[in-house]
């Protein structure tokens, strides 16, 4: 039990309850990231000590952990009316800040000014969902950035809103863009940043067959999926693509396996990794590989995926599954741009997840489900699931933090 007054960061220090969503722009580069915490500002702003609260909280928490969280990239953060007018946000550094305004906020004189004040301080501000007549109008003046909800406002209101406010006053910003289409569509309208799960959704293919330029990264994980391992085949492929073969010696000189000699080459790497990492990691660089010429977002969130399901597999019944692996074909369908079902065809797949990623009901379903969760913010959704698995939920919102710094770890060296 936590003693009453004791503050979250006292019990989270290393940031176990967030998330985060990608914010892009027009060339699908990610521009900032929104942060999702699963508790919220006001929740600090009523300890016993709310200043000390707050500064504790944002010090230790968001500041130590703002590069790894938003890699260098803007943060977008939530800001209550508390929050706002007590200056807690301004322990944020300006340069890598954008103060989302809530639509709970009104207007008043008071948020007015301490706006202005965050303004001259060089902060951004973003009006968080944005809607046609909204309240907030008095704001946008000040406001760099409108926020408008793709499933609050009709296309009609949006053209309006893109000419009203348009480049020249705000830059506006699709939220809740869930299809290729509505970001295809709201990138006409004029928007110039955008937020959803879009740019995981595949685009419509005329053919369900995996590219051939794509082909090397299936062999790869074909043949290490194989019950027996040949490691003479397993080195001809990784030699056939330069691009793996440098990866994999990058991985395998980086500091996570800390090898007292370089390694110069695969079949001295293979030598000296054991069947259990060959597997893990010619996985991991042929997801890197086959992902390539796609938004790093993807990337990373893959890595994340493959980390987390690897961290809680001592907890949870798995039987003989890989849930690294699992975790690793999580977006195959979106790297590749094929359906899930042809991926399942052509890898040998362990039958639990196989049926765990073509949607069915398994014992491994909960925890695929949960990372889903953890991923998105969507913590009661996740506590519930990890009821469910008999887990802690503070320990799982830790093992995603974990897997987090390690996935920046392993794209930092790839």
């Amino acid at each position: 039990m936590t003693p009453t007054g004791t503050s979250a960061a006292a019990r989270a220090p290393n940031l176990r309850f967030v998330a985060r969503q990608p914010i892009f722009d027009t060339k699908e580069e990610v521009f900032g990231y929104e942060l999702l915490f699963r508790d919220g500002f006001e929740n600090y702003c009523h300890a016993d000590d709310p200043e000390a609260a707050a500064r504790l909280t944002l010090d230790s928490s968001l500041l130590v952990g703002l590069d790894v969280l938003c890699d260098g990239r803007r943060a977008f953060v939530n800001c209550t009316r508390d929050v706002l007018l007590t200056g807690h946000i301004t322990l944020l550094p300006s340069s890598q800040t954008v103060v989302e305004i809530m639509e709970s906020i009104a207007p008043d004189d008071a948020v007015i000014a301490a706006c202005r004040q965050l303004k001259e301080a060089g902060y951004l501000l973003a009006l968080d969902d944005f809607v046609a007549d909204d309240p907030r109008e008095p704001l946008t003046d000040i406001a760099d950035i409108l926020k408008v909800d793709m499933r609050l406002t009709t296309l009609e209101q949006r053209a309006a809103m893109v000419k009203k406010y348009g480049p020249w006053r705000c830059r506006m910003l699709a939220e809740k863009v869930e299809t290729r289409e509505e970001f295809i569509s709201a990138r006409n309208q004029g928007f110039l940043y955008f937020q959803g799960y879009f740019f995981r959704q595949p685009e419509v293919m005329t053919a369900h067959e995996i590219p051939a330029n794509q082909m090397n990264y299936v062999r790869m994980m074909q043949e290490v999926s194989r019950e027996e391992l040949d490691l003479k085949v397993i080195e001809r492929i990784i030699k056939a693509e330069t691009s793996l073969c440098y990866r994999l010696l990058r991985y395998l000189n980086s500091a996570i396996f800390a090898f007292h000699s370089q390694i110069r080459s695969i079949r001295h790497a293979l030598a000296l990794m054991g069947e259990k990492e060959i597997r893990r990691w010619v996985r991991l660089i042929a997801t890197v590989g086959a992902a390539q010429l796609k938004s790093s977002e993807l990337v990373l969130s893959t890595l994340v995926r493959s980390r987390f399901c690897e961290l809680l597999s001592p907890l949870v019944p798995h039987g003989n599954s890989d849930l690294f692996f699992m975790g690793l074909l999580s977006q195959m369908d979106v790297i590749l741009e094929v359906p899930m079902a042809t991926i399942m065809e052509k890898v040998p797949v362990d039958p639990e997840i196989k049926s765990t990623l073509l949607g069915h009901a398994t014992r491994l379903r909960p925890l695929y489900q949960m990372m889903l969760a953890q991923e998105s913010g969507e913590w009661e959704q996740s506590a519930a699931l990890a009821k469910q698995l008999k887990l802690d939920d503070e320990m799982v919102s830790q093992r995603y933090w974990e897997a987090m710094r390690w996935a920046r770890d392993v794209s930092s060296g790839a």
